[in-house]
């Protein structure tokens, strides 16, 4: 229904237009719509009020500039997945309530789920489940439960690291979503109601269920699946590490830092990818054929620090690595290819001197001289260095670049020459039970806190920027990942907690009329109220977070 300024108490803009509403109106009732649009007509999902992202179903209490959000916008798909995930948590609760389902990892075009004492999903069952309470339209609603209701519902459904988390927040009361009887606890937007989740698919995956949604570039229906048993093997690794250091959820982590073993436990952390990166070395040394190792990975991966501790390891192993940039590599500014939106495209192939780099590492493995490019960011100008360097039978080229898994960098190295390892910060700590934390997001932080160190940049040109890193991303590195011998993940579970104190500054600076990137602040804000900062005295100085905290014994970042 629409409100008339008879009945008013607030003063609104929505989408431009100035009405007068009723104090605690939500923006559905605004919008006199019930969710029953269909997926194909990208439907209104959310909105921003003075900025921040809300439901259309969270009360106003204030006046407020209010601007609508389409499904098929990032902040729109981000609230579909969300929302998506909750329906296959209320199937479950529903089918199997003496069982606990635990979101895991995002894996391609999807989330893994597995039941926490390894029990098999009838995944039949759960898809009757999700496909009834979409054609019923259920609606999400929105409900505030006190800290003593919220503990003993989590311990009555099971929802250990839910719990876990509650005791350490210890707040008067909380907002929970709730479908039928099924509740889990409201980090942000939602659905009005299921009837929206129109394209999705459930399949078996290894010991659980991978629930696929529709991808970006083609939101109206499923991609073919591609499998990626790397990736989850690498996940799995770290499922065990968690196990080894105790924590796999927020709460968990949360009590390390309350109690002090903090200290401990960063150690141990610390110890477990000291050991991963000494067994990569070792794979290449038992290899016997290798004679450069590329390394590539997505923005704020650590591929420059994770570089110089496998170079450290190679060294152990009776090699003398050499450390070459494809950074050093760049053309000049006017021959850098222009993208589709008329700007220089540094993130393709085609920006570096792809000439130079293919005759510097061939001239390399064939045994010459060769003094290496090095590329000046501020003069956007090529030089090369005063020493010359040289491969002996026991050097071993080390290259890191974003680049560094596409085989049309140096195609005519021969495949065995080559050792080919992919990084990426893979966040393994849930938020809760339900809710996972985004590897993106730990990313972002992980760039805004060094982009802010070493550039000098505030949080808005991070968060600015960031969606046109994705897009490169996406293009250039993700497609390649499967090219990889093999995956390391380089996020450390401590690390949200020492990021935390560096990050929340810079994130309340962003102001109101920074449109997306204040709701995207706002978001990571709301997010990170739920981490216990740690010290980044803890830190030792060699460890790969120093690469965007600053204080490394690699002097060079």
């Amino acid at each position: 229904m629409w409100y008339h300024s008879s009945m008013a108490e607030l003063d609104l803009i929505l989408d431009g237009k100035k009405i007068s509403a009723a104090k605690g109106v939500k923006v559905i009732d605004l919008l006199g719509c019930d969710g029953k649009l269909s997926y194909s007509q990208d439907p209104i999902v959310a909105a921003k009020a003075n900025g921040k992202l809300i439901a259309l179903t969270e009360a106003l209490e204030g006046n407020a500039e209010i601007e609508t959000i389409r499904l098929f916008t990032p902040y729109g798909k981000r609230v579909y997945r969300k929302s998506l995930c909750f329906l296959l948590s209320y199937a479950s609760a529903v089918v199997a309530p003496e069982r606990s389902l635990i979101i895991g990892h995002s894996l391609g075009d999807g989330y893994y789920f597995r039941y926490r004492n390894g029990e098999k999903p009838d995944k039949a069952a759960l898809e009757r489940v999700m496909k009834k309470a979409i054609s019923d339209n259920l609606p999400i609603e929105l409900v505030e439960v006190t800290q003593d209701e919220a503990l003993e519902y989590s311990r009555e459904k099971g929802l250990r690291e839910t719990e876990e988390l509650l005791m350490t927040m210890n707040k008067s009361s909380y907002k929970f979503a709730r479908i039928g009887g099924c509740m889990e606890m409201y980090y942000e937007p939602l659905l009005p109601t299921l009837g929206y989740l129109e394209i999705w698919e459930l399949r078996e995956y290894e010991d659980g269920l991978l629930l696929r949604y529709p991808q970006s570039r083609n939101p109206l229906s499923l991609m073919p699946f591609v499998d990626n048993p790397l990736l989850f093997s690498v996940f799995n690794e770290n499922k065990n590490y968690a196990r080894i250091l105790g924590i796999s959820s927020m709460g968990e982590l949360n009590f390390k830092t309350m109690s002090g073993e903090i200290k401990n436990t960063i150690l141990l952390s610390e110890a477990l990818q000291r050991r991963r990166i000494s067994d990569i070395s070792r794979s290449i040394r038992e290899s016997g054929k290798v004679r450069a190792v590329f390394i590539a990975g997505p923005s704020s991966s650590g591929k420059t620090t994770f570089s110089m501790r496998l170079s450290d390891e190679l060294r152990v192993d009776g090699y003398k690595p050499i450390r070459i940039s494809l950074d050093d590599y760049y053309l000049t500014t006017e021959l850098v290819p222009l993208d589709e939106y008329g700007e220089r495209d540094y993130e393709v192939l085609e920006a570096l001197d792809l000439p130079l780099l293919r005759t510097q590492l061939t001239s390399l493995i064939n045994g010459d001289e060769v003094h290496l490019a090095q590329f000046s960011f501020k003069d956007r100008k090529t030089t090369f260095k005063d020493e010359a360097v040289k491969l002996d039978d026991d050097s071993i080229l080390v290259i890191e670049g974003i680049h560094g898994l596409n085989p049309a960098l140096i195609p005519e190295l021969p495949r065995e020459k080559g050792f080919r390892i992919y990084i990426s910060a893979l966040t393994q700590v849930n938020l809760d039970t339900r809710s996972r934390i985004s590897t993106t997001d730990n990313r972002i932080l992980r760039r805004m806190v060094r982009d802010n160190r070493t550039r000098g940049f505030d949080a808005t040109e991070t968060l600015s920027r960031w969606p046109s890193v994705e897009r490169g991303e996406k293009n250039h590195i993700f497609p390649f990942q499967n090219n990889a011998d093999v995956m390391i993940n380089s996020a450390l579970e401590y690390e949200l907690g020492v990021l935390k104190t560096y990050a929340v500054p810079l994130l309340r600076s962003v102001s109101k009329d920074k449109g997306d990137s204040y709701a995207q602040a706002r978001r990571l804000l709301d997010f990170l109220d739920y981490v216990y900062p740690i010290p980044s005295e803890l830190v030792p100085e060699d460890s790969l977070l120093r690469e965007f905290i600053g204080g490394s014994v690699y002097s060079a970042i």
